[in-house]
């Protein structure tokens, strides 16, 4: 069985921002990134859950959407509030962390990067 999809969408209305999408049981679980993909293990991200899109939705662009990175990821670690996984998308492979604060989510690079 093939990793599952990623996309990262570039969206320029209502406001600029990123969307993180993750194939994960038949669909594509999404995070709203209002400042993007973290640069720094120091600076995490604030990521809002947003409703889960379809999974034709991971090659969908359009005048106001385009997609910004995409490929396959694979989970590294997961428990009831923080799971960890690598991105293997066009830009290289990064590994982060999605953590559940209780109310939002925040996007965190991990210290340790897989060797490029």
């Amino acid at each position: 069985m093939p990793n599952p999809v990623f996309v990262l969408h570039d969206h320029r209305k209502p406001r600029p921002h990123f969307d993180l999408r993750l194939e994960e049981e038949g669909v594509l679980r999404s995070w709203a990134l209002p400042k993007g993909l973290p640069t720094s293990n120091h600076h995490d991200r604030l990521a809002i859950a947003v409703p889960d899109h379809d999974l034709d939705h991971a090659t969908y662009s359009d005048d106001n959407k385009s997609v910004a990175d995409h490929g396959t990821w694979t989970l590294m670690s997961r428990t009831d509030r923080r799971f960890v996984f690598q991105l293997h998308g066009e830009r290289g492979v990064r590994r982060y962390a999605l953590i559940d604060t209780g109310r939002d989510w925040l996007l965190h690079l991990t210290k340790e990067q897989p060797e490029q």
